[in-house]
Order: structure tokens, then sequence, then C-alpha cells
């Protein structure tokens, strides 16, 4: 049987966080009100970090501006976005980790609250088999500025791989699964898999992993 390898995204695989960074891109890129725009940010962030974030309203801010955006458009956006913000995260231990999984076999997956816009190319940069994002609502082939489905966070991210597992028929389950972490956040996501990590991990996360005797990783320190 083929294990899944499950990876958080931001802050665990990526030194930061890819939706933080984002609007900092666009107020680079001269796109929002750069005041009003970094304020919002840096709240639904803190907010995010005290596990009080309402997921829902905070995506609507995050894509707002894509509502109505041509694909080609949205497309070139992105392009300077992974160039100039992402490719600078990606941590070469977390690009280690991954090679080593995939040379035992295993599946790697990564699931991330950050919306699938953002979080597409940045699992095709890491070369992982699948990912698990929060959906977009599109109406043909534009987004609306709203999101489809639940979002991909705390628990929703075990209904999310639950679709996900039920869809497949090549054995994958989390009866054979390591998922790795950094945020208190997917402690109930931990918890369901028969092997936790947690990843350069919040004071949360922290405490909670060495309670319950899960390993607790560095892939931020140099080597």
């Amino acid at each position: 049987m083929t294990r899944l390898a499950i990876f958080d995204l931001d802050n665990t695989l990526l030194g930061g966080d890819s939706d933080h960074g984002w609007g900092e891109f666009l107020i680079n890129e001269g796109l929002v009100d750069a005041e009003q725009h970094r304020q919002r940010n840096d709240a639904f962030y803190e907010q995010y970090k005290a596990g009080t974030l309402d997921m829902t309203e905070y995506l609507e801010f995050v894509v707002a501006i894509l509502a109505g955006m041509p694909k080609a458009e949205r497309d070139t956006l992105h392009d300077r976005f992974m160039q100039t913000v992402v490719e600078p995260m990606i941590l070469p231990q977390a690009e280690r980790l991954l090679v080593a999984h995939k040379a035992r076999g295993d599946f790697c997956l990564i699931i991330t609250a950050t919306n699938r816009f953002i979080t597409e190319p940045i699992a095709a940069r890491l070369a992982v088999d699948d990912l698990i994002a929060t959906d977009l609502e599109e109406d043909n082939g534009v987004y609306t500025g709203k999101i489809s489905g639940i979002p991909s966070f705390q628990d929703g991210k075990i209904t999310k791989l639950q679709e996900w597992l039920k869809q497949r028929d090549d054995g994958l389950s989390l009866a054979d699964s390591i998922f790795y972490s950094d945020s208190f956040n997917d402690i109930p996501l931990l918890e369901a898999t028969t092997e936790a990590v947690a990843v350069d991990p919040d004071d949360k996360l922290r405490a909670h992993a060495e309670k319950q005797g899960w390993a607790v990783i560095s892939l931020r320190a140099v080597s």
C-alpha cells in the first residue's frame, strides 16, 4: 500500500505565508490602496494566528481583486507573484523532504486553507502529486470573488480530505498517513493521521505536540 504523505503549505513547506504575501504583493504592485489593504491583511493574519479567523470573510477579501479578471491577466499577475514572493519562500530542506518521500514511493499531497488560485502553481513548482485547497467560484472561467464549497481550514481540511479519498480507487487512506504542519489550526487533521509531525510549530502546536509525543522538526535550519 502506498503511504499518504500530507503537507501543510504556508509556514511549513514555505518559509512564510503565501496568502499574506499575496496581499503584500498587491500593495507593491500598486493594485490596491496600500494603507487600507495592509491594515486589513495584517488584521486577518493576526486572527488566523489566534484561531479566530472567519475564513470565508478573509478569502473573499483576498480574491476580491480577481473578480471578473480575465484568466490571461490573472495568470500573468501570478507569474510575477511566484517570481518575487513565492520563490524566496521555498525552503531547500522542504524540497529535500518531498524528494525523500517520493523516493520511498509515498503519495505527496499538499492540503492548505489558501485558495487554489494562489496555491496551484506553487504545488506544481514543488512537484507534489496533488493539492487540496479552498476552491473559488467561477462563472465561465472567471472568478466571481466568492468561494466554492467549504474552506479547507481546521475541521474543513478533514472533510475535504475525506471527500478526496472517497473519489479515489488506489487504496490511499488515513490508516497509513503522515501529516506535517506548523499550525495549531491543523490539530484536528494531525490527530486523524497515523503520524503527526510539527514543523517549526507555533507555541500552541508545540505544546500540544510535546504533550502527545509527536515529532517536532525544523525545515528552516541552515544545513
